[in-house]
């Protein structure tokens, strides 16, 4: 949902500066003001159950199978359906570790990661909680900060369709321009602490999730009407839903977990949260069953189901594609089959119907940009805090009570991964699998530290504590390991995209390494050592 990281909440630390006008730098408090629909809200502003559709859909008809031209696209609702079976999994795991910890703070799951080690009796096992928590907040750091440059290439490829819409020829050069632009407005509302209500944020959502609702109905109505004798992709509603391969299906998870994430954000509010115990676990939960059960599976099965020979898409060449052909050339193929089904269902009005809903689906990445911004430099904030980013990041603007030079930083990097993401859909799809990448190294890890957190505890489930993060450790693992097997076995563009995931992937973890290696140096630290105390720096908040 978009809408930003809006909460009723002040923002960093505002209340401690509101008390010190005078102060220039603090490590501030946040206020515990959110209840349950405020955390929900606040979490699912990270993703917007409908706007996706309009933005990924291009990404996940253009993929093929790695080594060749065959494409995966008659598999995208089961695709989404296993994805939407491994995040429910590894919900559950986050709603147990955030009731076992409600006083997380931002933290999240970087600080579930050094408590599943310290909270442990036997002293031996405590000398892997830095090393733990480390990798859990490197790969939180690859999510959350490549997530905004993606959101940065969607709004430029945006744009650029609308501008399509009205004749205007918008070529890379302008959508670079975009980039940057988009990315420093939204860090300067970030920067600012400019949120809405949550009020605010949960009618944004509302709009646009009604609008793609109401495509959606328009699509299925088109398929049973066929006003215009179309012939259909898929033969009947079963083809939609029903797997036809499952190597297939595991290609397509690996980008429709983009439109699921946003659930485990819950546990970054747990500082705010009033009753986080009680209502951080139920949030996480919540925001998946509306963003992926309620809304995303209705959506998807009624834009395949519809899709047919009608949609029609010329490349520059001259060629013209139809179907999911179109779909997968078109920057926004959702935009030109709501012109379609509008102007044979609703007397030739499909013009301005795309545009009205994509305005709505522009709110929501506005949104959805500053709220995966203010959750990114959260786990940064925390870990500034604790000593293990450099300091200038855990500190907050004395007027505006945000962690400024975070921001800035994230800017930077969102601007420069969302140019590499307009040059092609295969640096835009590239550029998604880096940021789904660290989501499922984040969610394999926050699984395995469930199962640590509660081994050998009294309060310990079978069902909850190994079962279930067993199972949403393997699934995560499997995601991981498709997107290497398409890197170093594919070929064409599959592998093309896998790479670049990697090579990003790769970048960041050398740029961790050397601050680490350069941090425990100038500390005096070791990398595997018994921490004297808990020392994450949601404990001081």
């Amino acid at each position: 949902m978009g809408g930003g990281c809006a909460s009723e909440s002040a923002t960093f630390g505002e209340r401690e500066v509101l008390s010190n006008p005078v102060a220039k730098e603090t490590k501030g408090t946040l206020v515990p003001t959110l209840g349950l629909t405020g955390v929900t809200v606040n979490a699912m502003a990270l993703i917007a159950p409908g706007a996706f559709l309009w933005l990924t859909y291009q990404l996940q008809a253009a993929q093929t199978v790695p080594g060749g031209t065959d494409s995966t696209a008659l598999e995208m609702w089961p695709g989404i359906v296993f994805a939407l079976i491994l995040a429910f999994l590894t919900a559950i795991s986050y709603a147990e570790l955030a009731k076992k910890y409600p006083e997380a703070g931002t933290g999240s799951s970087y600080y579930f990661a050094e408590k599943a080690f310290v909270d442990k009796e036997e002293v031996r096992h405590h000398k892997w909680a830095r090393l733990a928590k480390l990798v859990t907040g490197w790969s939180a750091h690859l999510f959350y900060w490549v997530y905004p440059g993606v959101m940065v290439a969607f709004m430029a490829t945006l744009i650029s369709y609308l501008g399509g819409l009205f004749g205007l020829d918008i070529g890379v050069v302008p959508e670079i321009v975009i980039c940057v632009l988009f990315a420093v407005v939204v860090g300067y509302i970030a920067y600012r602490g400019v949120n809405g209500s949550t009020m605010t944020a949960l009618m944004i959502n509302i709009i646009q999730l009604v609008a793609l609702v109401f495509f959606s109905v328009l699509a299925i109505a088109y398929r049973f009407l066929n006003p215009d004798q179309a012939t259909f992709v898929f033969p009947s509603a079963g083809s939609v839903l029903i797997p036809h391969d499952i190597m297939n299906v595991l290609f397509q998870s690996t980008i429709a977990i983009l439109i699921l994430v946003g659930f485990e954000s819950t546990t970054a509010f747990a500082a705010e949260a009033k009753n986080p115990g009680r209502d951080v676990p139920r949030a996480a939960l919540l925001a998946l069953i509306i963003q992926g059960l309620i809304a995303y599976l209705f959506e998807y099965f009624a834009a395949n189901f519809s899709i047919s020979d009608k949609l029609v898409y010329t490349t520059t060449d001259g060629t013209v594609l139809t179907g999911m052909d179109a779909a997968a050339a078109s920057s926004a193929p959702i935009g030109d089959m709501i012109l379609l089904i509008g102007n044979s269902l609703l007397g030739g009005i499909g013009f301005g119907l795309t545009i009205v809903i994509a305005l709505t689906v522009a709110l929501a990445i506005l949104g959805t940009t500053l709220s995966a911004m203010n959750t990114g430099v959260r786990i940064t904030f925390a870990m500034a805090q604790d000593a293990e980013m450099p300091e200038p990041l855990g500190l907050l603007h004395g007027s505006y009570a945000t962690p400024h030079t975070a921001v800035w930083a994230m800017v930077a990097g969102s601007a420069a991964v969302g140019i590499i993401g307009v040059f092609s859909v295969v640096t835009l799809t590239g550029i998604t699998l880096a940021s789904n990448f660290g989501t499922f190294v984040l969610y394999a890890l926050t699984c395995l530290w469930t199962v640590i957190a509660f081994h050998g505890r009294a309060e310990g489930s079978m069902l909850k504590h190994v079962v279930v993060p067993v199972l949403g450790l393997l699934a995560n693992l499997a995601m991981l390991a498709t997107i290497l097997g398409m890197g170093i076995l594919g070929g064409g563009t599959s592998q093309q995209e896998s790479l670049l995931a990697l090579g990003i992937a790769a970048f960041w973890a050398i740029v961790s390494a050397i601050y680490v290696l350069v941090n425990n140096r100038r500390q005096g630290r070791s990398l595997i050592a018994a921490p004297a105390s808990s020392s994450v720096a949601a404990e001081h908040i």
